[in-house]
């Protein structure tokens, strides 16, 4: 893994007055890849890999954790604790996009001014899965993609249902859906981080330009997925064909071909 990760060039970004590094690889239009919880892992850089794979440029930003470091224990309390009370989060709020997105959506106009093509994707996972709803306000993003997406933590009826945007950026997001752009969901079927009520919540305002997908992840299911399933691309990824968690990440590698891989 570290050697994978030293592939990539590395650089500071700033905007909205806050720096962070940013790495990134590949050729093509721009792919903002947003790791899950503990960090850029293993999983998430062969997702990113796949990603480069397709015709793609991959920036990874580090938001949080150890860049190239697993999921144990360790690695996840020391990531998720701060970022628990981190400002740039919003893990507990209702209707409130999380202020981190402001730095993310810059982030997206300078790849899209360096890479070119017709816009820009973006994929969150578990604690960034919703950012790249809130990333569509900035006409950039064309191809958003929510893995997983668990902020604010489901720990009331609102909180299960709430898709963690505030309403005026809702308000634009539900524009851009009307004028065409369809967002991606992915989740499994008994987790109770991403609830069925915060994708319901999605189809409600959205319609149809929400595509939601839902794993079955119940006890007996037929593909066999545990019930502690979480992550669908990385971590619970299961790389055979047939299976219902490679079948969604074929359906996320042609989200991004479909709409940034488009000839003129």
């Amino acid at each position: 893994m570290v050697n994978a990760l030293s592939q990539y060039s590395c650089s500071p970004f700033e905007a909205d007055g806050d720096t962070r590094d940013v790495y990134r690889k590949g050729s093509g239009p721009a792919v903002i890849v947003m790791a899950e919880m503990p960090g850029i892992t293993p999983k998430v850089l062969a997702f990113a890999e796949r990603v480069i794979a397709l015709g793609c440029t991959v920036y990874l930003p580090h938001l949080f954790g150890q860049p190239g470091k697993g999921i144990n224990p360790a690695t996840v309390s020391r990531a998720i604790l701060p970022a628990c009370v981190s400002k740039d989060f919003s893990a507990w709020a209702l209707n409130t996009t999380s202020p981190v997105t402001v730095w993310l959506r810059a982030l997206a106009r300078h790849a899209h001014e360096e890479c070119g093509g017709p816009g820009v994707g973006a994929i969150g996972m578990c604690w960034t899965g919703g950012f790249a709803l809130g990333m569509m306000v900035d006409p950039s993003v064309i191809a958003p993609i929510l893995s997983q997406p668990s902020l604010p933590v489901a720990t009331t009826k609102r909180h299960r249902a709430d898709i963690g945007l505030s309403p005026q950026d809702l308000a634009v997001v539900k524009e851009r859906a009307e004028d065409g752009v369809c967002v991606l969901g992915l989740r499994f079927s008994g987790d109770p981080m991403v609830p069925q009520a915060r994708f319901d919540t999605l189809e409600r305002e959205l319609g149809d330009r929400f595509i939601g997908v839902t794993i079955d992840s119940s006890k007996g299911n037929a593909a066999a997925v545990p019930r502690s399933a979480h992550s669908v691309v990385t971590e619970h990824l299961v790389d055979e064909p047939g299976h219902p968690t490679r079948e969604a990440l074929d359906q996320v590698l042609d989200f991004f071909r479909d709409r940034l891989l488009v000839t003129a």
